[in-house]
């Protein structure tokens, strides 16, 4: 998966929604109530749940749960 293709697809988090993170080789991460941070100029994926700040690597997700 490419960074936009995982930005696209978490594009509607506003905050109520949970989501799990599956990594290839890795355990699950979850993040509550996720809020997809806008791209800013080190292009990186960024989730928050308005206490920390998740760096997600597109390239080693093996899927998503949004819930």
């Amino acid at each position: 998966m490419t960074s936009q293709q995982l930005r696209q697809a978490m594009s509607n988090l506003n905050g109520e929604r949970d989501v799990v993170f599956y990594f290839d080789g890795v355990d699950e991460c979850l993040v509550p109530r996720a809020m997809l941070i806008p791209d800013e100029e080190d292009h990186l994926v960024k989730l928050t749940d308005g206490r920390h700040e998740y760096c997600i690597d597109a390239e080693r997700v093996a899927w998503v749960r949004i819930g």
